[in-house]
């Protein structure tokens, strides 16, 4: 049986300005799988990451070459609407980054930016993206409460909420937990184990526990290029090559 994949990158370049910063990367992301880019500070990955729905593009000076493909289409071709394609692709980023309003309002956000017009159609969307983020039970009481009043690791759920209102089909994570304690931290991990079973995640983490406990397949960068790709078991046990292995063990990076 063939492997369905959500994603393909072929062969992709990346410049800031005269500076390449992402050289020929080849990666495929399967559906309903985690995967965890890995790799030291300035590799590439969190670049490579906002490729994938072309976050990127609202840097002055950018080019890309190459191709990314979402369900055998080319996101870069110039007919494609970028505001469509992040709603399919959602992000959260590494600091939450709840608007200044109330629980319920950061929630139904992109629902109103999409048009969506029925009042009950955006509650039953809040509640339901609050159950998947893991929050509502901590906050259904408090939905009129500004979000700024949340805990760290709960406006980080209530961001995860947040993308998943419009039903995206992926979801992006730039090291979610870096700003994070320990117990925020285990409860993102246990969600994002929830959430592949409806979505394909690609998370930036520069925790290699957490590529280990959260990912079903991992991807080393290093100075712009893919070094290794591989199901996660097999990268952190019986990496191909001694780079890798280096950066897994904390030999450097």
């Amino acid at each position: 049986m063939e492997q369905e994949y959500k994603i393909t990158s072929k062969n992709l370049d990346f410049y800031y300005g005269s500076v390449k910063a992402l050289q020929s990367i080849s990666l495929n992301f399967q559906l309903h799988q985690a995967t965890a880019l890995i790799g030291p500070s300035g590799c590439g990955k969190s670049t490579f990451l906002r490729c994938l729905n072309r976050m990127n593009d609202l840097i002055p000076g950018i080019r890309v070459e190459g191709e990314i493909c979402m369900d055998g289409e080319n996101i870069y071709k110039p007919s494609v609407d970028v505001v469509r394609l992040r709603s399919r692709i959602g992000m959260v980023f590494q600091k939450p980054n709840p608007f200044p309003k109330t629980i319920f309002e950061n929630v139904a956000y992109g629902l109103k930016v999409n048009g969506v017009k029925d009042k009950n159609l955006i509650a039953e969307r809040v509640e339901k993206s609050l159950r998947s983020g893991a929050l509502w039970d901590e906050v259904k009481d408090r939905l009129h409460d500004s979000a700024l009043s949340l805990s760290g690791g709960q406006q980080q759920r209530l961001c995860i909420a947040r993308a998943l209102a419009v039903e995206p089909e992926v979801l992006l994570m730039d090291e979610p937990c870096s700003a994070l304690d320990p117990i925020a931290t285990q409860k993102i991990e246990e969600l994002i184990h929830e959430l592949k079973d409806k979505y394909t995640i690609i998370i930036v983490t520069h925790n290699m526990q957490q590529a280990a406990r959260v990912s079903d397949v991992t991807a080393f960068f290093y100075m712009g290029k893919l070094i290794e790709a591989g199901e996660t078991d097999t990268m952190f046990t019986r990496p191909r090559l001694k780079t890798t292995e280096d950066y897994i063990t904390g030999r450097f990076g």
